[in-house]
């Protein structure tokens, strides 16, 4: 290399498809943006997303940049998600989260007839999975509690109010797995893999090996590994690696499971979260980047695949909308000053039906 001499690397990515709904901003002053996340978007730049994240696309449509991320929701996960404006804003709430001193409460479609009255789960919960994102219930894990109440029921699906009295990963999701009862459209806790009864009282037929090899298996033969967030490239590098327990994208299994997360959320340890950097970088790499053209290819030639790209490779069919989104919603967050509440979803009506 010479004094002057220009180097260029050009991004070539294939991001996931993801809804259309648009980020309806509930809440905007001095100290914070509230907003309503739609189902199937990441709350920031990770993995195999950039430009299809909440963070980006609060600063490319409503110049909301620099923002703090205070708490976070799985990307499946839709409804009230807060951004502090400032550190200090950021550091006050996030000690109410540390000292437990914010209240959560979402809601759910769940299988079956859910129970009446008041129902309350405090089974432990390990980490299978950092790298493909499973939990399940299990004595070595660690403690947590799930207050749940049936809202109604329409004769085959319950809608359920949830309570989450600490933040373990998956904590809602895992519970009402536990109590035979899962979300009606989890990708990962009402699939066959876990056995006839689906996990229920914790009963798997499987050892966790077995249990991940058949996750995969089944979204593999549907074409659905995006919801697991892992991709066919990441499946042959555990093949090479023999590892796919370990944690996703670099995270840090020692933050993955913290108290002071939210149930429902990303795993952020590897994700840069200052909104105004990556939209810079993006920017840059878009401009010296090359584009789709509608068969999903790249390059000048429509005929052409890139022979260094795995996915080019690959025909992928469009998921439907109702895959992009899993009925679990963060309805309403309130600590000390404040209080944040969305609308009810569509499917949470006592006289919905599929």
């Amino acid at each position: 290399l010479q004094n002057n001499d220009f180097l260029r690397n050009t991004v070539h990515r294939h991001e996931p498809p993801v809804t259309a709904q648009p980020i309806r901003i509930l809440v905007e002053d001095d100290e914070v943006v509230v907003v309503d996340k739609p189902s199937s978007l990441p709350v920031h730049p990770c993995g195999r997303f950039r430009h299809n994240t909440v963070i980006f696309i609060l600063g490319k449509e409503h110049d909301l940049k620099e923002l703090h991320t205070i708490h976070r929701l799985d990307r499946m996960t839709s409804g009230v998600l807060m951004f502090a404006k400032t550190v200090e804003v950021s550091k006050r709430i996030d000690e109410q989260v540390r000292e437990r001193q914010l209240e959560k409460e979402y809601v759910c479609r769940v299988a079956g007839e859910f129970p009446e009255g008041e129902v309350v789960c405090e089974e432990p919960i390990l980490v299978v999975s950092y790298k493909v994102g499973v939990c399940r219930v299990d004595p070595k894990g660690k403690p947590c509690q799930t207050v749940f109440q049936r809202l109604s029921y329409n004769g085959s699906t319950s809608v359920v109010k949830c309570l989450p009295r600490t933040g373990r990963t998956h904590q809602i999701r895992v519970h009402l797995q536990y109590l035979g009862h899962p979300i009606v459209n989890d990708p990962i806790y009402n699939m066959s893999a876990w056995g006839p009864e689906r996990g229920k009282g914790g009963r798997i037929d499987k050892t966790d090996e077995e249990l991940l090899k058949a996750l995969v298996e089944e979204h593999r033969s549907k074409q659905s590994l995006d919801v697991l967030g892992i991709s066919e490239e990441d499946l042959d590098a555990c093949a090479r690696d023999e590892d796919c327990g370990g944690s996703s994208d670099g995270a840090n299994p020692a933050r993955a499971d913290s108290d002071a997360e939210d149930p429902e959320r990303n795993d952020p340890a590897a994700c840069p979260l200052n909104s105004d950097t990556n939209l810079e970088t993006l920017e840059k790499n878009k401009e010296f980047g090359s584009c789709e053209n509608q068969d999903g290819q790249t390059g000048a030639n429509p005929d052409e695949k890139d022979p260094l790209c795995v996915e080019c490779k690959i025909t992928r069919r469009d998921p439907s909308p109702q895959e992009l989104v899993m009925y679990l919603h963060a309805l309403r967050y309130k600590g000390a000053g404040f209080e944040y509440c969305s609308k009810m979803p569509e499917w949470a009506r006592e006289d919905w039906t599929e």
